[in-house]
C-alpha cells in the first residue's frame, strides 16, 4: 500500500515537493511493514506531528531563556538559561551533554547529533544505531539525515525498533507517542493528524 501525491498534499498541504515525499514513503515504509492503513495513517500523524507538517527535518533549538529553563529545569536555570538562550548549537551541547551517548558539552556532540529526520533521531547512541541498521558510517548519517530519503529511512527504522506497527494496529496512539515522545506531548495534534490520515486513507 502506497501514499499518493494527492494524499500527501491532503494531509501535509504546507509541504514542499508533495511528489518528492510520496515517492519517499511509497519506497521505504513498506520494507518495514508500514503497508496497511491503520499503519500508514499512525506512522504518518506521528511524523507529521514531529517534522511540522513534513517542513522541519531538524531540530528547533532557538529557545528563550524562559523556554529552556521550562523545557529542562536543571540543565538550565534562569541564571544558566539567560547566558545560552537564543544561541542553538551551545543549547544543544547543554541540553544533550553526557547522555545518550554523547559526550561532554565541550565535545560539540549535543549540536553534531541533534534531532533530524522526520522523527527526529537524536542522540549519538541513536545515530550509530542507525548507521550500523543500514550500513552507513556516522559521517553518512549527520550528512544526510535530513535528505527526504534517509529522513524517512531514519524514522521508519526507529518506528520498527520500537515496535509500533502492533500499536498501530489497535489504533493506540497514546502509547505509541509515548515510545516516540517520552510522554504526550503534542497528543492533540497528534490525534488530529491521525484521524485525518485515516480519513484520507479510507475515504
Amino acid at each position: 500500500m502506497n501514499i499518493t501525491t494527492e494524499q500527501f498534499k491532503e494531509m501535509f498541504p504546507r509541504a514542499t515537493e508533495p511528489e518528492a515525499w510520496a515517492a519517499a514513503l511509497s519506497a521505504v515504509m513498506p520494507r518495514y511493514g508500514i503497508n496497511t492503513s491503520l499503519r500508514m495513517a499512525a506512522f504518518l500523524a506521528q511524523c507529521g506531528h514531529e517534522s511540522a507538517g513534513f517542513t522541519r527535518l531538524a531540530e528547533n533549538l532557538n529557545y528563550s531563556a524562559e523556554a529552556l529553563t521550562r523545557v529542562w529545569p536543571t540543565r538550565f536555570p534562569p541564571e544558566i538559561a539567560r547566558q545560552y538562550a537564543r544561541q542553538p548549537e551551545r543549547i544543544a551541547n547543554r541540553a544533550y551533554a553526557n547522555r545518550m551517548g554523547n559526550g561532554p558539552e565541550a565535545s560539540g556532540d549535543g549540536w553534531r547529533y541533534r534531532g533530524r529526520g522526520v522523527i527526529q533521531l537524536t542522540g549519538k547512541s541513536r545515530y550509530l544505531a542507525f548507521a550500523q541498521a543500514v550500513g552507513a558510517t556516522l559521517e553518512d548519517v549527520c550528512a544526510k539525515l535530513e535528505t527526504k530519503a534517509w529522513a524517512v529511512e531514519s524514522a521508519c527504522w526507529y518506528w520498527s525498533t520500537r515496535g509500533l506497527n502492533v500499536l498501530a494496529d489497535v489504533r493506540d496512539i497514546v502509547t505509541i507517542t509515548k515510545r516516540i515522545n517520552g510522554g504526550t506531548n503534542g497528543i492533540d495534534d497528534r490525534q488530529a493528524r491521525y484521524a485525518q490520515a485515516l480519513t484520507t486513507f479510507t475515504a
